[in-house]
């Protein structure tokens, strides 16, 4: 377990949102080393650093990937991608929850009940701890400072982020840019906004919508509106980078402002016709992972009873088409994260799920999920990123226990598919943003469901050969409605894994509502008592947004016409 490491001069990090920007971080260009630009911690500037084009991307920089990733991150893992994350991954049920964790990754992921065998009434396991009251028993500041309140870190990154961003903006006029080099630095900072403006809403009941830093907003709105400023933020940036017209001054400001160690494979500067079409799968996203599109049992017709996403329409397909036609292509750059030798902002051991993973599972924190590995065909060549040479790790009544652990892909001399685990300095990419698989599979759900079936899976298919999977195409084989979604669900499945995705289309399938309410997860596998069954089915009955940590709440009470600050359906 680890412990905060700034609990001293970063103490403020384990307060409330609107304090998170007092010490926003300038990485130096020609070093990676972590450089605070604070002289009074209540009263940030941008002092004698910032006056420069150096200061103002080193400063943008610092902003995203220290700020927005990596501080307030101490506890389990050390950056947004290890914890935050861990917990999309815990409840897409990808990955489990190690005996005796912290921060609620035991608890976090656990259904409320399941049946391994549905003839067999002795198979039945009934959480004693459902996740409903976990959230709501330990949403408390008492709890964060005692790292068991899930709901308090991903809220801490986003804000942290889009404040650094809003101060960003704000002294962007006081450095002498060129103007393309200036509207990159905009592009940027809208970008980054609109991204944790979708991260909030598509996970909390409520955010704060913030145009100002330094700032304490006391209304709440809803998730749907949040989502909207996520768009309108994103559409800014697409209207900034739409005016670029000196792409050599724009690509100079990108090169400095992402970092050195994430420039390679996919992870290089993007263009800017390469950041609109990102931009455009983010739109797509947007809509997509906050609609209601079931598939239950095997069926694409299933409904939910009781749940706050509205269904997806005919319109909003064709949106997401739309966005999708237009957005990332095979070979885009995209946003990327890599591990460097110091002063990363994510180390390789416990800066990531993946990293956390990559070891036997007899010992990591987080487990592989056998749901996870059932995505994947048999003969699949991207299995070979599990192993299970290192035996079966037996898990404590629910469903962490696992015969997989994940092998280091880089030391395995992976080339032709994806390396999904690796403790290798620089060897893992972390997926930060949308990625060609993704707008694939967006496009391709959207086409299966509105009748081009085949269609849909061409798309399922180039997915499997892009990571180089080796099994049979599936389109043109005659598939129904019902068998086209279980393709695509398994594709978005294996080749998202990782990417923090997993829960958002767990329940937009309807899989993580309750059963009583036409959800639940059918036709599972999972060990229980030792014995490996493959047709469980699951009542995971998670919360599908949510409530706004009480460490926002009590210090920042909602106004009297603030939306609903705790999930009315729970």
């Amino acid at each position: 377990m680890k412990t905060i490491q700034y609990n001293l001069k970063h103490k403020v990090w384990k307060y409330s949102r609107y304090f998170l920007a007092i010490s926003i971080v300038v990485i130096g260009a020609s070093s990676c080393k972590k450089q605070l630009d604070v002289k009074d911690p209540n009263d940030p500037t941008f002092g004698t650093n910032v006056t420069d084009e150096n200061g103002m991307t080193s400063y943008a920089k610092g902003g995203i990937y220290w700020n927005g990733f990596n501080y307030g991150d101490g506890w389990l893992g050390d950056s947004y991608f290890s914890l935050p994350w861990g917990y999309h991954e815990l409840m897409g049920d990808v990955i489990g929850g190690g005996q005796g964790s912290n921060n609620q990754t035991t608890t976090m992921g656990v259904p409320d009940k399941f049946q391994a065998d549905p003839a067999d009434p002795s198979t039945v396991f009934v959480n004693p701890a459902p996740q409903v009251s976990i959230i709501r028993s330990f949403n408390t500041a008492a709890a964060t400072a005692n790292a068991n309140n899930a709901l308090y870190y991903e809220w801490l990154n986003m804000y942290a982020m889009i404040n650094a961003c809003n101060i960003t903006l704000e002294q962007l006029d006081k450095v002498t840019l060129s103007t393309d080099k200036a509207n990159a630095v905009k592009a940027w900072a809208y970008w980054w906004k609109g991204y944790a403006y979708a991260q909030i809403g598509t996970l909390y009941v409520a955010g704060i919508i913030e145009d100002k830093s330094q700032t304490k907003v006391d209304k709440y709105v809803d998730q749907a509106s949040i989502i909207a400023e996520s768009n309108n933020q994103l559409n800014q940036a697409l209207t900034t980078l739409q005016s670029v017209s000196n792409e050599g001054d724009f690509d100079a400001i990108m090169a400095q402002l992402i970092p050195l160690q994430n420039q390679v494979g996919l992870g290089m500067p993007m263009s800017s016709a390469q950041m609109i079409r990102t931009i455009n799968t983010m739109l797509a996203r947007n809509i997509l992972l906050n609609h209601l599109a079931p598939y239950v049992n095997g069926n694409a017709g299933a409904t939910i009873s009781k749940s706050i996403m509205p269904a997806m329409a005919a319109a909003d397909w064709q949106a997401v088409i739309n966005y999708c036609n237009n957005g990332i292509q095979k070979g885009d750059f995209v946003f990327t994260g890599r591990t460097s030798a110091s002063n990363s902002f994510f180390s390789q051991n416990g800066g990531s799920v993946a990293g956390i993973l990559t070891a036997s599972n007899q010992t990591t924190t987080y487990k592989v999920s056998e749901r996870l590995v059932q995505n994947f065909k048999a003969g699949d060549e991207r299995l070979a990123n599990f192993t299970t040479g290192n035996g079966t790790f037996y898990g404590d009544a629910n469903t962490n226990s696992t015969r997989y652990s994940l092998v280091d892909g880089v030391s395995q001399g992976f080339t032709t598919i994806p390396v999904l685990g690796s403790r290798q300095v620089g060897g893992l990419e972390i997926y930060i943003g949308p990625t060609y698989e993704e707008n694939q599979l967006m496009l391709a759900e959207a086409k299966i469901r509105t009748g081009d079936i085949d269609g849909g899976l061409g798309y399922v298919d180039a997915v499997r050969d892009y990571q180089g999977a080796a099994v049979a195409a599936v389109s043109g084989t005659g598939l129904n409605l019902n068998q086209a979604m279980a393709e695509l669900t398994m594709e978005r499945g294996a080749a998202l894994a990782f990417r923090g995705l997993s829960f958002y289309d767990a329940r937009r399938w309807g899989w993580t509502y309750d059963i009583a309410n036409g959800g639940g997860r059918y036709g599972a596998t999972l060990i229980y008592n030792a014995t490996v069954y493959t047709n469980a089915t699951i009542n995971y009955n998670f919360m599908d947004y949510w409530d706004v940590p009480a460490d926002e709440t009590d210090k920042n009470p909602p106004s009297s016409d603030s939306a609903p600050v705790v999930n009315p359906n729970y």
